[in-house]
């Protein structure tokens, strides 16, 4: 028996209060698209584990290859180290994002690639002579992790993180594009960026953000065309841009990164959540030869980072799985079907009195309501309908499996049209 006693005292769950915890359900394992609790309940798990098992769990392609890692060198440094499972993970995500980048840095967790991203870009400008740049842009609206660095480029108003605000670095936000996912940049947006620029131009390192779609900061999709004339106000001003890809990137959104989708090249990349289809904590930064160089000129003459654990080959190992069966199977149609029928059975509830609005991109399906979810209740109404959905704030959302199929897509979905109904 689990002992769910101990862990109700003594282990913290993420953004659960030690007063008054959420619910805590044992699991005793998990298969494909299902989360088996030690009840025997099979729940179908509309979240992909927080956006990361893209190929459903225990794949058995990527538990052979932890396996097999395991058995030959499950971890070394990476100072003055290397080996093949890391070298080859490098040559295929450089290859994946069609070698817009030369430099592969494997960091621990997402959140642990934001900040090396930070870094990187402060470390560039100080390479290159522009010792004035040293602030950070961002987007209203953003997140970014929960680290300081990071949290510093997360929403200061409506985020996580307010708590915060006074120790962490005072970074420059641009408003949220009203510029929808499909359309045209409006008059809005191109006055924002022309008054955003004017202002901060001389003083900014970087500005960083989710492109085409914010996650954990409220799931909003925006267009194309913003990132765009985003990137033609950086390069002008010589601002580094900085595409946070970790929800987005491997066909999360429907494409196999955003930055492809819009045709915008950024200058540092970060990924991670399916790098390693959801059994290894790994993420990765990746940059151009430019601005390694530029880091490399800095005073200290080297990039300033380094993690005990990067580059582990135990967990390249499963990247290099996971990112082989992404190139072996037809994720693009799996996502794009997954867009279709999310569309056509969340949609109707659009016209619901407690939905504001609904939003579909990939694999992604987001109900937005005008009032916050009670999350302790939403989440025992769930398990009751055998379903694993975690809503925050005001929104109900599912970004599933790609292997999912049909029925059990329409068993979320059938699950939320019946909660948000019920509200």
């Amino acid at each position: 028996m689990i002992d769910t006693d101990f862990d109700a005292r003594h282990l913290w769950h993420p953004y659960t209060s030690s007063i008054q915890p959420l619910p805590c359900y044992p699991v005793s394992h998990t298969s494909g698209v299902h989360i088996f609790l030690e009840d025997g309940k099979a729940l179908i798990d509309g979240m992909s584990s927080w956006w990361c098992t893209i190929h459903g769990y225990n794949h058995p392609a990527i538990i052979e290859a932890i396996k097999t890692q395991a058995d030959r060198m499950p971890h070394v440094m990476f100072g003055g180290l290397t080996h093949e499972p890391a070298i080859t993970l490098g040559k295929t995500l450089l290859k994946l994002t069609d070698n817009v980048f030369d430099h592969v840095f494997l960091a621990d967790s997402g959140s642990i690639s934001v900040e090396v991203a930070l870094k990187m870009a402060l470390q560039y400008q100080q390479g290159v002579g522009e010792k004035k740049r040293t602030r950070l842009g961002a987007l209203l609206g953003g997140y970014h992790g929960d680290t300081i660095g990071a949290m510093s480029v997360c929403d200061p108003i409506n985020g996580m993180h307010s708590l915060f605000s006074d120790i962490l670095p005072k970074a420059a936000f641009l408003p949220r594009p009203v510029s929808k996912d499909g359309e045209p940049l409006s008059e809005v947006d191109k006055e924002a960026l022309t008054r955003f620029f004017s202002q901060h131009s001389d003083e900014l390192a970087a500005i960083i953000l989710e492109p085409l779609v914010q996650g954990a900061g409220g799931m909003y999709f925006y267009s194309a065309d913003y990132l765009k004339a985003l990137k033609e106000h950086c390069d002008k001003y010589g601002i580094l841009l900085i595409f946070d890809e970790i929800a987005t990137g491997f066909g999360r959104a429907g494409s196999l990164f955003a930055f492809k989708e819009a045709g915008v090249n950024p200058d540092i990349l970060t990924l991670g959540k399916g790098l390693t289809g959801g059994t290894m904590t790994l993420a990765a930064t990746l940059c151009s030869a430019k601005i390694a160089q530029g880091v490399s000129k800095s005073a200290a003459g080297a990039f300033m980072h380094g993690p005990t654990f990067m580059g582990n080959p135990l967990a390249c190992a499963a990247a290099n799985a996971s990112l082989s069966l992404l190139e072996k199977t037809d994720w693009e149609a799996k996502v794009k079907a997954l867009e279709v029928q999310l569309t056509g059975e969340l949609s109707p509830l659009s016209n619901h009195p407690n939905v504001m609005d609904v939003r579909i991109k990939g694999s992604i399906g987001v109900v937005e309501l005008h009032q916050p979810v009670d999350v302790a209740k939403f989440q025992v109404a769930c398990v009751n309908l055998g379903v694993w959905i975690r809503p925050f704030g005001k929104l109900v959302y599912i970004m599933p499996p790609y292997i999912i199929n049909q029925q059990q897509v329409s068993q979320l979905t059938d699950a939320m049209t019946a909660l948000i109904h019920s509200r």
